[in-house]
């Protein structure tokens, strides 16, 4: 008798991604997902020898005919408990559109390709980021419901949006522009996991969403070597942690909201921040 595979599938293969897998993939069948084939197959050369059973499938997010046939893959090869949903890119990586396009959008089409699959058990964990905390004040409540439950066609349409990535060429845009493009997408992220919970549960699945802080992978990295590497160093010292998170960090988050003990959990975002925004919050108030 064949025993039916446990699946986990992993999307984007950065440092986050390849501590997930090695946290969680144990006696499971590890779908890996990135946009690119090199950073598949370094993840896949990491993870093999280790023992884990693991497979890459080109994917890019931005696109949902290719989310949701990585999802319908996913279930042909048996039970997708866990969803990490880690692709992503930063302001010192892209352009607005890119952000929008990757770490908004993109986020939304996870979300709806794999509520198609979703059965009993199902955990879907999304990463967002302490920067939509940040953000959140400056968005207006017509434009949270918008993010929050726009289908995915029309997701991209609102003014604001539509402003940001029309007018300007990549060659006029601030760091902070981005920055508040990041932080809007991330924002959103959040808001989504929190609509989409309802719908998960009619399948017996939930679904959560985590928020680092400054975390020391090549992302990160490249954030703290950019234009506002001063002013992230200073989070970071002023953080109650007083250090900067690990990818282990973000796993474990990730570990705890997939797992029985979660079960109660739905709807929600973990911060995993090293207190920074309590700190922005409160100190000094």
């Amino acid at each position: 008798m064949t025993i039916p595979k446990n699946v986990i599938v992993i999307i984007g293969c950065g440092g986050m991604g390849v501590a997930i897998a090695r946290r969680i993939g144990s006696g499971s069948h590890i779908i890996l997902a990135d946009y690119s084939s090199t950073q598949l197959e370094n993840a896949m050369t990491l993870l093999r020898p280790e023992g884990l059973s693991v497979e890459g499938v080109e994917t890019n997010v931005s696109d949902f005919q290719s989310v949701q046939k990585l999802a319908r893959y996913a279930s042909e090869m048996g039970h997708i408990s866990i969803i990490a949903h880690t692709a992503g890119v930063s302001p010192a990586q892209a352009p607005l559109d890119q952000i929008y396009k990757v770490d908004l959008l993109g986020t939304t089409h996870v979300i709806d390709a794999f509520l198609e699959v979703a059965s009993a058990g199902t955990s879907l964990v999304a990463i967002a980021s302490m920067a939509g905390h940040q953000s959140k004040q400056g968005i207006s409540p017509e434009f949270e419901k918008h993010l929050a439950t726009s289908p995915a066609e029309t997701l991209l349409s609102y003014p604001e949006l539509e402003a940001s990535i029309s007018n300007l060429d990549s060659a006029h845009q601030t760091s902070m522009m981005r920055g508040m493009a990041y932080g809007v997408s991330k924002w959103g992220n959040i808001l989504r996991v929190q609509a989409s919970a309802s719908a998960w549960a009619k399948k017996g699945a939930r679904i959560n969403s985590v928020s680092p802080g400054v975390i020391s992978t090549a992302m990160g990295q490249q954030e703290l070597e950019g234009d506002y590497a001063q002013v992230i160093k200073s989070l970071i010292q002023n953080s109650p942690a007083g250090r900067i998170g690990t990818a282990s960090d973000v796993a474990n988050a990730v570990a705890f909201l997939s797992g029985p003990e979660a079960s109660f959990i739905t709807g929600n975002d973990l911060l995993v921040d090293g207190g920074c925004i309590s700190a922005q919050t409160w100190d000094g108030n």
